[in-house]
């Protein structure tokens, strides 16, 4: 014999004792500063690399301690010929990109702005610009020999393409009915340029911006390395000829930081050029 139930039903938008309101959006627990998580990874690799090569899972003629290398940086550091290497690096990187970026910008405009131009250089843009750049080291050493215009052959090179790339797609991607609307109002070239094509072509100017940056510095260090010219690379390439293990290390530590350093700086610069655009804004809470 079964005893009947009732139930009842509770009034739409009554909440039942002791429970809590929905507020409609479920909490997740927050995630940890990427930032922080990067430290503790780095950190992570030091300590390995001084326990790794004492514990003799890493030969230790070949892998020195994290102790050993920071030790040799900091030699290096109190030295003046450091600095002026890492001066060298630095203005054949910025001297390179600012060349290329220019060239990029400007060429990347014109010819994605006229139909006939793009069918034209197409086909020649997509034959140059799979050559990798260290295929000219010949040509370089034969034209300028260890001096700065050598890397900067390289250099311009490499980064024109990453650029030229970007300023193309952005100048595709201008709304048509904008660049339609400009020439009824007969906006010139140049006004156009200024009022429809650069506010589209922006985003993928810094976008070519970051990775010319990125790839301007390989390059530099690639031709001190090969070539010989002034720099860390040729300051890297003399410690590894001369068997300064540690020293080759902090070396390749210093090249490493100052990627990190070109990468913030590009990523800054972009924030600030774009501060007006979605991609940089901040979602709003509801």
């Amino acid at each position: 014999m079964t005893v009947p139930t009732t139930t009842t039903s509770a009034e739409p938008g009554a909440v039942a004792a002791g429970a809590q309101p929905s507020t409609g959006r479920s909490r997740r627990p927050r995630a940890s500063s990427p930032v922080l998580l990067g430290l503790l990874g780095l950190a992570a690799l030091v300590v390995l690399f001084e326990v790794l090569p004492r514990i003799g899972v890493l030969p230790r003629r070949f892998f020195p301690t994290s102790s050993e290398i920071g030790s040799a940086l900091v030699d290096q550091l109190g030295q003046p010929d450091f600095w002026a290497a890492l001066l060298d690096t630095i203005q054949g990187w910025a001297l390179g990109l600012a060349i290329a970026s220019v060239a990029g910008v400007v060429l990347g405009i014109v010819i994605g702005s006229s139909h006939l131009l793009r069918e034209l250089t197409a086909s020649t843009i997509e034959f140059l610009r799979p050559i990798p750049s260290v295929a000219l080291i010949p040509l370089a050493v034969l034209l300028f020999g260890t001096s700065i215009e050598s890397k900067l052959l390289l250099v311009v090179y490499a980064a024109f393409w990453q650029m030229l790339i970007q300023v193309l797609y952005g100048v595709q991607d201008v709304d048509p009915v904008a660049q339609d609307t400009a020439r009824a109002y007969r906006f010139g070239f140049l006004a156009r340029v200024r009022y429809v094509t650069w506010p589209t072509a922006l985003p993928y100017v810094m976008t070519g911006l970051r990775l010319s940056a990125a790839v301007a510095l390989i390059l530099a260090v690639t031709a001190e390395l090969v070539i010989g010219n002034p720099g860390i690379g040729n300051r890297l390439a003399v410690a590894q000829s001369s068997g300064a293990i540690a020293t080759s290390y902090a070396l390749v530590v210093v090249a490493g930081l100052l990627g990190v350093v070109v990468n913030l700086a590009a990523r800054f610069v972009e924030r600030r050029a774009l501060s007006w655009h979605p991609s940089q804004r901040g979602e709003v809470a509801l």
